[in-house]
């Protein structure tokens, strides 16, 4: 008797041991389905800028040393600053998904969009600079949001894959525009700008072709109704990140 006991003792625990690895296993198989998509992005779109600046590295020191200058104070100062701002998307897309009120979703995704395209700091910071970073610094009003967007439908591994394909389309422009074509800064930016919003045409395409049905059904004057909350929540995210 008490070798059966022992022998379903041994038994139960084998299976306890057994259950806990698949349930570890399971976790982190739904944890990789969202980080990886989001270490991929963040990867590929500060590896856009890295490539940029070592292509700006072959034409001079002086256009390196203002390339760096640029990218420390303008892209990282409004690149919080939006980062925080778009956070409120993340928030209130969160919330409807999980409320299943999915029409609110692209409702919410348009008045981001409103709030950010109106924030003067982006464009005073980037006209005392450089004209070039305007067009990269908007489309990082597009690109955060709908980050958020995307994420908050469990929708990552689309957002990951469209940032590396714009990452090698950037590496191969980056080439063409200033080692073949020596266009020198002016390709080199151009190719930024290009590869940037080659992304974000691609989440439009994405959104827009039908691929979200339940949270985007199209442009609403709605997104211009109970905007201030929206505000609200924007200026206390950037805030608290920034």
């Amino acid at each position: 008797m008490d070798n059966n006991m022992e022998e379903r003792l041994l038994s139960s625990e084998a299976d306890s041991t057994s259950n806990l690895k698949g349930r570890i296993w399971d976790e982190s198989k739904k944890m990789w389905r969202v980080a990886f998509p989001a270490i991929l992005t963040r990867v590929t779109s500060y590896g856009m800028l890295v490539v940029t600046q070592s292509f700006v590295g072959h034409i001079s020191q002086l256009d390196l040393s203002g390339y760096a200058l640029m990218l420390n104070v303008i892209i990282r100062f409004v690149n919080g600053i939006l980062l925080g701002m778009s956070s409120a998307t993340e928030t209130l897309c969160g919330q409807a998904f999980g409320a299943k009120q999915y029409h609110m979703m692209g409702i919410y995704l348009q008045r981001s969009w409103i709030v950010d395209l109106v924030e003067d700091d982006i464009a005073i910071a980037a006209g005392n600079f450089s004209l070039w970073l305007l067009p990269i610094l908007y489309s990082f009003v597009f690109s955060m949001t709908i980050q958020m967007y995307l994420q908050a439908q469990l929708k990552n591994m689309i957002i990951g894959w469209l940032s590396a394909s714009s990452f090698v389309l950037h590496v191969l422009l980056s080439w063409i525009f200033v080692i073949k074509l020596n266009l020198g800064i002016p390709g080199a930016m151009g190719a930024l700008i290009i590869s940037s919003w080659s992304m974000i045409i691609g989440e439009f395409i994405y959104i827009f072709g039908g691929w979200c049905p339940q949270t985007w059904s199209g442009f609403s004057k709605a997104a211009f109704s109970d905007i201030l909350p929206v505000v609200k929540l924007s200026i206390s995210s950037g805030f608290m990140l920034w």
